[in-house]
């Protein structure tokens, strides 16, 4: 299915049957990750994307790059890592940040934020368009679910989302707009019917985003730990899931570059396992894991 394609998707109710999650058998092959090749990999990793891997993950290294590894040739994990770190392409190092992220999201998780968003932000935002960024995007749930709340409140005009992840690979998947039924547990049902269509013939068990709300979002890739100047100022920032990989000296970083884009008088928004205690941060808690920017 294509991303614009309308022939094989049709309106979908709430209560639609989920699809189990197929279980990809990979190889045995490559399973020993030395402490010499771990250490080469985490440091990479936390210089490429300021996120740390502690120092129990050799299972989780071994499975995203397993497979990617073995496809170069490489049969172990010590020549692999030592050719990272020291001649692999701009490209190959892209590619391996991609594989190494995680990105586990769904629709409106942590719904109390779209509550929020819905009844406490909007309402005192009179600037239009109003300008939101999701600078988590990961593969589209979120800046998605944002788009449904926006859309419903300000109209197909009143708005504009940015949405950025440092991972291009899921930033395809988020472009596409095209999910498994699992991902709709916690959609409300009245958005359900009128953002989503089910997926028919081969793309049973999946749905996709409306077309029209997809060309609402503007999907960008995006490092955190870089000034975010070009992409503009914002009214609303959802940052969330993704500063508890970070540690304090890259949180302070990555909230500075945020602070530089929020406008005065806007807000962030963090993940409820998120806090931005003992960061001496210049924003105003409003409740837990939404601040404000003094205006």
């Amino acid at each position: 299915m294509h991303a614009h394609s309308a022939q094989t998707v049709q309106p979908i109710n709430p209560g639609t049957s989920m699809m189990k999650a197929r279980v990809i058998d990979l190889s045995p092959e490559a399973n020993l990750l030395s402490s010499t090749a771990f250490k080469r990999i985490q440091s990479f990793f936390q210089q490429e994307s300021g996120i740390f891997i502690p120092g129990h993950k050799h299972q989780l290294i071994i499975t995203r790059l397993r497979t990617h590894m073995l496809s170069l040739g490489f049969k172990d994990f010590d020549r692999y890592s030592s050719y990272l770190v020291e001649s692999a392409s701009h490209a190959e190092r892209t590619q391996v940040v991609d594989l190494l992220t995680t990105n586990e999201t769904y629709f409106f998780r942590e719904p109390e934020h779209f509550t929020q968003l819905a009844n406490a932000m909007l309402p005192k935002v009179k600037t239009r368009p109003l300008r939101v960024w999701c600078a988590a995007a990961s593969s589209g749930e979120e800046p998605y679910s944002l788009a449904m709340v926006l859309n419903e409140k300000l109209g197909p005009t009143g708005w504009e989302l940015t949405a950025s992840d440092l991972s291009v690979r899921v930033l395809e998947t988020a472009e596409q707009g095209l999910y498994r039924m699992q991902r709709l547990e916690c959609m409300p049902p009245e958005y359900l019917k009128k953002y989503c269509r089910r997926g028919v013939g081969p793309y049973e068990g999946m749905f996709m985003v409306d077309s029209e709300l997809r060309k609402r979002v503007n999907f960008v890739q995006h490092n955190l730990l870089d000034s975010a100047a070009s992409l503009g100022q914002f009214d609303i920032i959802f940052v969330r899931n993704v500063m508890i990989y970070f540690d304090t000296d890259v949180k302070k970083q990555v909230l500075s570059n945020l602070y530089a884009q929020l406008r005065p008088g806007g807000w962030l928004v963090t993940s409820h396992s998120e806090s931005l205690i003992g960061l001496d941060t210049p924003l105003k808690s409003v409740r837990p894991s939404i601040y404000r920017r003094t205006a």
